[in-house]
C-alpha cells in the first residue's frame, strides 16, 4: 500500500533528529508512525520542510516543495493542516488534529474548502480533546489513538529497587510552569527544604528554592533526568490534549501528581499511577506523601512497572490502519 505523510511545521527534520529536542509531540507521532508502516512493508513517503531528499529506514523524505500532478496514495495522512490534502489524490484521507479547534479558528486558518473538499476523517488524542472539538468538524467521521513512546524509553531497564529523591517537570515551559513554581515555593518547599525540583529551563534564578534548570539538549538527557527522579510533578494545561511527557515518566515507573488540566486525568490513575490534585494545597501534600513516604511511593511504582511495555508503535499502527479503513 502507498501512504503518504504532510507536516507543514517550519521545522526541518527527518527520523534522524528523533532523539533532538527539537520534535515535539506532532512531528514524534509522524516519525513513530511512518516507521512502523514501513516495518509492514508499505510505501511510505513524507513530504515536509526537510532540506533535501532521503530515504532513512525505507521512508522516502521529501520536501514539500517538490511534490507534482498530484501523485495518488493509498492513504493520506496530514499533521494538522487539511489544505496539504490538496496536494495529493486519495480516497482516504486522515488528519490528525494537534489542537483544540474550535470552528472560529478553522474559518480563519481558511481550512473549511479543504475539509470539505477531502472529507477527512479526524484523529484525536483523547477524550478531553473529543469534547472541546467542535462537532461540525467531525462530520466525515473522527477516531482516538492512544500513541506510544519511543523506543528509548521502552527499552530502558528500570531499577525498581532504586529510590531517587527529587521531583521533575520535563514538558515545554509554556504549560504551566509558572504555576508549579507558585506552589513549590509556597506550599511544598517549606516542608521538604532538602529535596529538589528540576525543571525545563527558564530564566529565573531559583535555587534558593532547590529549583534548577535540567539540560534541554536530546532525548537521552530527559531519559537520565527521569530515571533519577522520583516523582512527576505536572499541573497539566488546558491546551494539553495528549502528554506525551507523562506517558514517557509512566514507561520508567515514576509516579505523577497532576491537577488534571486538560487530558491529564487520562493520563494518571488515581492513587493507582499517581494522584490527582483538586487544589494547590493537595498537590502539595500529594507530593509530600510521594516525596517523603516510600511505602506509597513502592506501591505506585510497583504498580508503573507492571504496566511496562503494553503500549507500543506496532500495535498503535496497526490499529491504526483498521481504524483508517474502518467504514
Amino acid at each position: 500500500m502507498k501512504i503518504c505523510f504532510f507536516d507543514g511545521i517550519d521545522i526541518p527534520y527527518t527520523s534522524e533528529d528523533i532523539n533532538s529536542n527539537k520534535i515535539r509531540g506532532a512531528e514524534n507521532i509522524l516519525i513513530n508512525l511512518s516507521l512502523e508502516f514501513a516495518k509492514l512493508n508499505h510505501e511510505v513517503t513524507i513530504f515536509n520542510n526537510c532540506v533535501k531528499s532521503k530515504i532513512i529506514n525505507k521512508v522516502s523524505w521529501n520536501n514539500i516543495n517538490s511534490i507534482k500532478d498530484k501523485p495518488y496514495f493509498d492513504l493520506a495522512i496530514t499533521n494538522n493542516d487539511i489544505r496539504l490534502l490538496d496536494k495529493v489524490k486519495s480516497h482516504n484521507k486522515i488528519a490528525i488534529s494537534h489542537s483544540i479547534q474550535t470552528l472560529e479558528k478553522f474559518l480563519r486558518k481558511r481550512q473549511l474548502i479543504s475539509y470539505i473538499k477531502n472529507k477527512p476523517k479526524i484523529v484525536l488524542l483523547g477524550d478531553y480533546h473529543d469534547r472541546n472539538r467542535n462537532f461540525l468538524i467531525k462530520i466525515f467521521g473522527s477516531f482516538k489513538i492512544n500513541w506510544a513512546v519511543d523506543q528509548i524509553f521502552i527499552d530502558s531497564k528500570v531499577n525498581i529497587d532504586s529510590k531517587p529523591s527529587n521531583a521533575i517537570f520535563i514538558s515545554h515551559s509554556d504549560r504551566n510552569l509558572d504555576l508549579l513554581i507558585d506552589i513549590w515555593k509556597k506550599y511544598i518547599f517549606p516542608n521538604n527544604n532538602r529535596k529538589k525540583l528540576f525543571i525545563t529551563p527558564c530564566d529565573k534564578d531559583l535555587v534558593k528554592f532547590n529549583i534548577y534548570n535540567r539540560k534541554f539538549e536530546d532525548k537521552n538527557n530527559l531519559l537520565l533526568d527521569l530515571s533519577n527522579s522520583r516523582v512527576l510533578l505536572i499541573p497539566g494545561h488546558k491546551a494539553e490534549l495528549f502528554c506525551i511527557s507523562a506517558e514517557e515518566a509512566r514507561e520508567l515507573c515514576i509516579p505523577i501528581v497532576t491537577m488534571g488540566i486538560g487530558c491529564l486525568k487520562e493520563r494518571v490513575v488515581h492513587k493507582k499511577t499517581g494522584f490527582i490534585a483538586k487544589d494547590f494545597v493537595e498537590f502539595a501534600n500529594y507530593t509530600n506523601i510521594l516525596l517523603n513516604d516510600d511505602k506509597v511511593w513502592s506501591s505506585i511504582r510497583n504498580n508503573l512497572y507492571n504496566l511496562r511495555g503494553t503500549n507500543k508503535w506496532s500495535l498503535v499502527a496497526q490499529k491504526f490502519l483498521n481504524r483508517a479503513f474502518e467504514k
